[in-house]
């Protein structure tokens, strides 16, 4: 994975946030159950075709006036421009072309950036007239969709799939463990890589990340080869102050999507922060394994208990990650840094493990002797058989009579009892419902 960015542009009302839904709704339950942290809904992962990849939502981008949230907002669409691989320029069917769309446009030419030129709110076949007069932008063919009932966007995704650079880019062994450092700013994300290095390094070769201000450092511990993203790089020098915090961001999400495990460094001689929230919402949502990591505690007098109000805490702010590991450490004294790598490792094998079928099954039929799935309208949910057909994160197809049937609550009690028999520690799980087979059709 190399970190590949897809960026959604084009003035207000054009269907930019239902497109994002559209192609991201496969993480749509995930998001739901993380209230507080994903309801910007700027950031999300999509998944097409065996590619993955992050999609910004931005907002719309308009000129002139100069009141600071316009500012704002069309500054932060040009930070996501220029992070991005792939951009999709969102153009109004309906409407036709306007003078912004045509200032979008020249602007977008002069980023340099892949430009996907896309017709939005083409509902039906005859609409597609329409989309001959944006031509006249000079960006290529466009291609005509619906956002908000699915047409044509499966030929957007493989359009956007064939720019995107190859994921195949980064020369590391295939057992060499990616592990990004992310969190807020000066809470010690790399003092916390220098230490770790500075203790347990055996060979250390310094490479140029991919993204403009990440720094991989590759090296083997213990006969284990690893690969510290650290994305607490030299920030880019800007004018746009207020985007700072945005432009952090999208470091870090590149930085989660290249990682397979995730170091989120908290500060703490302070507290949670709402950016932890986010940073470990998008962490959860891309699938990676996720590790919390209390820095500083080398700071102020400890009194007895401290730690485990911190854990108190910790459970209550980021209840939709249980399973996320938790260490205490001091990047300045070193203390408990060793401690980090038996972590990183345990979390990656959690990431790989597949559990055999026969013993999947065994532990459904067991679930529901325990607990009955609960009758909807007088229909009562079937589970049929389940397979694990995929790995990182750790992916289960519970077959059904009706997915529908399948209320949140019963989703939350398999995954549990998932945990409970194979622990899963670290790392989040998939739960997919499908429809089982008529025996003709198999």
């Amino acid at each position: 994975m190399n970190g590949n960015i897809v960026a959604i542009v084009g003035r207000p009302n054009v269907g930019k946030s239902t497109l994002f839904n559209r192609i991201t709704e496969s993480r749509s339950a995930i998001e739901e159950k993380m209230p507080g942290v994903t309801r910007d809904r700027l950031y999300g992962t999509a998944e097409w075709c065996g590619r993955s990849f992050a999609v910004v939502d931005t907002g719309g981008i308009t000129f002139g006036g100069g009141d600071p949230i316009s500012n704002q907002v069309r500054r932060q669409a040009e930070l996501a421009v220029a992070e991005a691989q792939v951009v999709i320029f969102l153009l109004d069917g309906r409407e036709g072309v306007t003078a912004l769309d045509k200032d979008i446009a020249e602007q977008l030419r002069r980023s340099g950036k892949t430009i996907v030129p896309v017709v939005n709110k083409i509902d039906h076949p005859a609409g597609e007239l329409a989309v001959a007069a944006f031509y006249e932008l000079g960006m290529g063919e466009p291609l005509a969709i619906s956002a908000a009932h699915g047409r044509g966007t499966g030929d957007l995704l493989d359009r956007v799939c064939a720019l995107l650079p190859p994921g195949e880019g980064e020369s590391y062994p295939e057992d060499a463990v990616k592990v990004a450092v992310v969190g807020r700013p000066n809470v010690g994300k790399s003092s916390l890589v220098n230490a770790a290095l500075g203790e347990e390094r055996v060979i250390v070769t310094d490479l140029p990340g991919t993204t403009r201000d990440a720094i991989d450092t590759y090296f083997t511990c213990q006969d284990q080869r690893y690969v510290f993203i650290d994305t607490a790089g030299v920030r880019r020098k800007s004018r746009i102050k207020e985007a700072v915090e945005y432009y952090s961001v999208l470091r870090a999400l590149k930085a989660i999507q290249r990682a397979d495990v995730v170091l989120l460094v908290l500060d703490g001689s302070g507290g949670i922060a709402e950016q932890d929230l986010k940073l470990a919402g998008h962490v959860d949502q891309a699938g990676r394994g996720l590790i919390m990591v209390v820095n500083k505690w080398d700071l102020g007098g400890r009194e007895e208990g401290a730690r485990g109000k911190w854990l108190e805490n910790l459970s209550r702010a980021f209840s939709f990650a249980p399973y996320a590991p938790v260490a205490f450490v001091s990047a300045l004294t070193g203390r408990r840094i060793e401690r980090l790598f038996p972590l990183i490792l345990q979390v990656w094998q959690e990431q790989h493990k597949r559990i055999a079928t026969p013993l999947l099954n065994e532990l459904v039929q067991d679930a529901l002797a325990v607990n009955p799935p609960p009758t909807f309208k007088g229909k009562r949910l079937k589970i049929y058989y389940a397979t694990q057909p995929s790995v990182r994160p750790p992916t289960f197809v519970f077959f059904v009579n009706d997915p529908q049937l399948v209320h949140f609550s019963y989703r939350r009690y398999l995954e549990n009892r998932l945990r409970e028999s194979f622990s899963f520690s670290g790392t989040p799980i998939r739960i997919k419902l499908k429809p089982r087979q008529e025996k003709g059709d198999q």
